[in-house]
């Protein structure tokens, strides 16, 4: 019997609707949809993890986030404005190990979007101007190289003259190799300038992420006015396989870990990240004390900050 048109057609119609749904999903698909917890291996859909700000609800993992990112979580919406956007880094020495350090420059540019390893700037938080600067540890390991160090110098000197709060996020595996004494300069310079904006009056805030260590903890990370960590963040000098190695000995299960260092004094608060924005801002508030101008007096005052 044959079949007229119409039916023609809704077979056909039929036909590729049950093609559409047969078809598997590409591997670059299945990971745009879901993540996979580092920790308790939950499928966690991809868009419900990034509404939580990228911290695992099943175990509370808080998985890296890059600075583009930590700046929407943290900052009012549009007002952040970056600092010396364009300061690259060269190569002074000449480095070459397996690739030349150039092209592991432009390599690392085109998978983190970042010119540098920080990202620098002024914004607002509630209201409240702060000045910003975020290490991204997808760009280069979130080494320290000249010009992270500079730009860190940079963004401590604009908060001192504008006299904002300070409040720095790290997450590095340290020094520069590529660069050589060159990094290693970077910890005295950072370290000298904060030393200035401290006795300016002024409140640092730093912030430790999964991973801080290196060159990056022996200096600024480390020099804050408070220190905050984010849940499990490892935070050291040197790693753990080459203190073990060193000292002859095995360290704790939990050594190096942000409740570690809490527990041992040396971080002053371990915060949750869907916690951190509020408790930024009420430090900062509680740390900030406006001079109010005397009744009838229209005088513009600058806040004074509080240690």
């Amino acid at each position: 019997m044959p079949m007229d048109l119409k039916e023609w057609f809704a077979n056909r119609r039929n036909r590729q609707q049950q093609a559409e749904v047969k078809q598997p999903l590409t591997t670059e698909e299945y990971c745009a949809l879901w993540t996979q917890c580092f920790q308790c291996r939950e499928l966690l859909y991809t868009r419900d993890l990034r509404e939580n700000l990228h911290v695992c609800p099943k175990c509370l993992y808080h998985f890296r986030v890059g600075a583009e990112q930590r700046v929407e979580q943290l900052a009012d919406p549009g007002s952040f404005e970056e600092i010396d956007p364009n300061l690259r880094s060269t190569d002074p020495l000449g480095f070459v190990d397996s690739e030349p350090y150039p092209k592991r420059l432009r390599d690392a540019e085109r998978k983190s979007g970042l010119v540098e390893a920080l990202l620098s700037g002024t914004a607002t938080m509630e209201q409240n101007p702060v000045a910003l600067g975020i290490m991204d540890f997808g760009h280069f390991g979130g080494s320290m190289g000249s010009v992270v160090g500079e730009k860190v110098a940079r963004l401590i000197e604009h908060a001192e003259e504008k006299r904002l709060p300070l409040i720095i996020f790290s997450s590095s595996g340290g020094a520069r190799m590529q660069e050589g004494i060159l990094s290693l300069m970077q910890l005295a310079k950072t370290s000298s300038a904060l030393k200035s904006f401290h006795d300016a009056g002024l409140l640092y805030i730093s912030v430790l992420t999964e991973p801080t260590y290196g060159g990056v903890t022996a200096s600024f990370a480390m020099l804050g006015d408070l220190i905050i960590a984010e849940p499990g963040a490892r935070v050291g000098f040197a790693g753990r396989r080459v203190i073990e190695q060193t000292i002859r000995q095995k360290l704790p299960a939990d050594f190096q870990t942000a409740e570690y260092l809490l527990s041992h004094g040396q971080v002053d608060m371990v915060v949750e990240r869907t916690k951190l924005r509020e408790t930024l801002v009420q430090l900062i508030e509680f740390h900030t004390k406006q001079n109010k101008p005397k009744s009838g007096s229209s005088q513009q005052t600058e806040p004074v900050y509080s240690r």
